[in-house]
């Protein structure tokens, strides 16, 4: 098990089902961790995309990630919202994964996470990387099952406002979703930063850590 030394980090995997799931759950924490520490490669997977979807998903990687060391974007094209009855190739790709990278630090999708495709993604995670410091991220929607996070990552007003135009300037096609608006993301930064006495924060979910 990897210890919390942030400062040390070098390489992350994120992995998001969907295109904008990355940065809906954590993208204000990844431009933190890129900000105060420019030696980062970043491992950016993201398992359901396709078409317009999928030039959204790389155009968005590249904005959120334009300050890290090096970049890998991976955008598969499994089906969406049938990953539990496609796990076979998707437990495949993982099994790539594990033999490619070994990151000092994974963000994924919080493991009681109501959407089927979110959670088999977090199962897989720790089914694969047993041996590595995860942190799972939270995604609003309407089964409402957002929890209570152990970890917070402060965040500034800046920040907050980057990563909140980049995911509604360029996830075109998720506009005519209710859910799908600038005010969700802001309250849920806003909700979070009342939880941990400040401003603006992520919520974020670990299991396991040593000190």
């Amino acid at each position: 098990m990897v210890g919390l030394q942030l400062e040390k980090v070098r390489t992350i995997l994120c992995l998001g089902s969907h295109s904008d799931d990355i940065e809906i759950g954590c993208g204000g924490t990844i431009i933190k961790l890129l900000a105060e520490n420019s030696s980062v490669d970043v491992f950016w997977v993201v398992f359901s995309a396709t078409d317009e979807r999928a030039g959204e998903a790389n155009r968005s990687a590249q904005l959120f990630l334009e300050k890290a060391h090096n970049k890998t974007i991976i955008v598969k094209k499994f089906r969406e919202t049938f990953f539990p009855y496609c796990a076979t190739e998707i437990k495949e790709f993982f099994k790539k994964l594990q033999n490619e990278i070994s990151p000092d630090l994974i963000f994924t999708h919080r493991r009681e996470d109501l959407h089927q495709d979110h959670r088999l993604v977090s199962e897989l995670t720790w089914n694969t990387f047993r041996d590595h410091l995860i942190m799972e991220y939270e995604i609003p929607k309407y089964e409402g099952d957002l929890g209570h996070p152990n970890i917070f990552v402060r965040l500034s007003r800046q920040t907050c406002e980057q990563k909140v135009a980049t995911i509604f300037n360029t996830f075109l096609t998720q506009r005519t979703k209710k859910w799908f608006s600038e005010d969700t993301f802001w309250a849920l930064l806003r909700i979070r930063g009342v939880e941990s006495n400040c401003e603006f924060a992520e919520g974020l979910y670990c299991r396991k850590l040593i000190v």
